[in-house]
């Protein structure tokens, strides 16, 4: 056996244990190599991958594809930034990219992926942000609700006796300890660990009722547009969840059409049935189909693009007066069904995609 040079282990090692997603595309096209990173990212070993090649693996306008072809017709590095990946049956996801040609005329491609794209390393309550908030939410429960009660007490008692002059001083009292408490409630919401009760549930159902609260609220005055697939199998969920889930992005959605102060604001309600689709479980090497997506689209200004790195951590918000728990609090919700929420914005258009799993006769 021909002993393998120092160096060439080095580089090997570098390329194994290297934090960034990267393989290397032959010459036909074919994966002949992949680190770590990129087995865990997609959900494959190094077998299977390069068994279906890089092409077979992508669509055939895929962005990859052309990175690759880039490199090696222009012979040295090229970088595309901010594109659409979808590979070996994984769901899509943003991410920036590089292309370097080799010596023996195969291609080193490296991804780093954006923050807030569609990720099976990201889910809810497994976040180190969700986390500290599940720990704070349950501190703030026990801590604060009972004395903020006896503030509350305390100030309706002063209202009744107050003077006339004083009486708008007490309800403000009032008035923001209902505003704290309901804060707290939002964050005790966090450290409810219990898995959601599920049962066979019809997504569009659910989307009716959100729909008419919204028409009914904040919606008043946008076109709220329903473009559903009625083909769609069932979902396992918890009705009550997945409403507070899609009230909660379109919601978001009526904030932002409303922004836009031309009254054209509108909202859309998309359903679809997405073949092959599946994503990587949290901590795992094993694939969950998710197929139903649901969209929630605006035509509002977009986010803004220091937040969409963070959009889905706690406290993170754009709108005056908010306190940036609603996404993330959909996030953990939405992982807690087995599903991923992912977005893509820009001016003019913002949709929020929720990919779920569906009912199926086989035990999940």
């Amino acid at each position: 056996m021909t002993p393998v040079p120092a160096g060439e282990s080095l580089r090997a090692a570098a390329f194994d244990l290297a934090p960034e997603p990267a393989i290397v595309v032959g010459e036909g096209g074919q994966v002949v190599a992949a680190n770590e990173a990129a087995e865990r990212l997609f959900g494959q070993s190094l077998g299977v991958m390069t068994r279906s090649g890089l092409a077979a693996a992508a669509a055939p306008d895929s962005p990859l594809l052309a990175l690759v072809a880039r490199a090696q017709a222009e012979g040295g590095p090229v970088r595309e930034r901010g594109f659409e990946v979808s590979l070996f049956g994984q769901s899509a996801f943003r991410a920036d990219g590089s292309a370097a040609p080799l010596d023996d005329g195969s291609v080193l491609l490296t991804l780093t992926v954006r923050s807030g794209a569609l990720s099976g390393e990201r889910g809810g309550a497994e976040s180190s942000g969700l986390k500290t908030i599940i720990g704070l939410g349950r501190m703030l429960a026990h801590e604060i609700k009972n004395p903020l009660a006896g503030i509350r007490g305390a100030a309706q008692l002063l209202k009744s006796g107050a003077r006339v002059e004083d009486t708008p001083l007490a309800q403000l009292i009032v008035d923001e300890v209902d505003r704290v408490k309901r804060l707290v409630d939002r964050m005790e919401a966090f450290s409810d660990d219990a898995a959601p009760t599920c049962r066979p549930i019809n997504i569009h159902l659910v989307l009716d009722r959100v729909r008419t609260l919204a028409v009914n609220g904040v919606g008043e005055g946008l076109a709220v547009v329903e473009d559903y697939d009625p083909s769609l199998p069932l979902t396992p969920g918890d009705e009550d969840q997945l409403i507070q889930i899609f009230l909660n992005l379109v919601k978001n959605a009526a904030e932002a059409a409303h922004r836009r102060g031309d009254g054209q604001g509108e909202i859309i309600i998309r359903t679809a049935f997405r073949h092959g689709v599946r994503i990587r479980t949290g901590g795992a090497r094993g694939l969950r189909s998710t197929p139903l997506e649901v969209r929630v689209i605006d035509n509002g200004p977009g986010v803004p693009a220091h937040l969409r790195d963070s959009l889905f951590q706690p406290f993170v918000t754009g709108r005056n007066g908010g306190v940036g728990l609603g996404l993330a609090l959909v996030s953990k919700l939405v992982s807690a069904h087995g599903g991923l929420i992912d977005f893509e914005s820009e001016p003019g258009r913002t949709a929020f995609r929720v990919l779920l799993p569906i009912v199926t006769e086989e035990p999940a």
